[in-house]
C-alpha cells in the first residue's frame, strides 16, 4: 500500500491513444494519479467529468492528470470521445498498478463479493513523493478536492 510521503512507484501502461505512458515521464510536475471502476457508468463519469469541467484549473497548477481503470484501451478511447476528456487513461487490465497502489480491494454488492478498484487518488509532488493520498473518494466533489490537495 503506498502512503503520503513515500516514493510513488513508477509504472509503464498503455494509454487510450496506444502509447506506453510512465509516472516517471511527469517527473518537474505534480501528477493526479485516479484509479476508477469502470468506464462510462455513472459514478465514473461523474468523477471524469468533474476534472474535464475543472480542466482550466488543474492546467493553471501544471498538474499531469491520469485516470487508470482496468478498461481496456480501446474502451478508454471511446470513454474519452464520448466526454470530451482533455487527460490520460490508462488501461491496468491485470490490475498490477492497482495492486501495487493498494487499490485492488475486496468489495461487497448486491451480496456478491468480488475484487475491484478502490475509487482512490494520489496527488504525486514534482520530485515523485506522494503528497496526498484520497482514498474512497465521492465522485461529484472528486475534482475540487484533488485541486484543493495540489502541492
Amino acid at each position: 500500500m503506498v502512503e503520503e510521503r513515500s516514493l510513488a512507484p513508477d509504472f509503464s501502461l498503455i494509454s487510450d491513444s496506444g502509447d506506453s505512458v510512465s509516472l516517471s515521464q511527469s517527473r518537474g510536475q505534480p501528477v493526479v494519479l485516479y484509479f476508477y471502476p469502470k468506464d462510462d457508468t455513472p459514478g465514473c463519469t461523474a468523477q471524469a467529468c468533474g476534472i474535464r469541467d475543472a480542466w482550466e484549473e488543474f492546467e493553471r497548477q501544471g498538474a499531469v492528470v491520469l485516470g487508470v481503470s482496468p478498461d481496456d484501451p480501446r474502451s478508454h478511447a471511446r470513454f474519452k470521445e464520448k466526454y470530451g476528456l482533455p487527460f490520460t487513461l490508462l488501461s491496468d487490465e491485470e490490475h498490477e498498478v492497482a495492486e501495487r497502489y493498494g487499490v485492488w480491494v475486496e468489495k461487497t454488492m448486491a451480496g456478491r463479493t468480488y475484487m475491484g478498484v478502490e475509487r482512490s487518488t494520489f496527488v504525486i509532488d514534482p520530485e515523485g513523493t506522494v503528497a496526498k493520498v484520497l482514498r474512497r473518494v465521492k465522485p461529484d466533489t472528486h475534482a475540487a478536492d484533488v485541486l484543493a490537495a495540489l502541492p
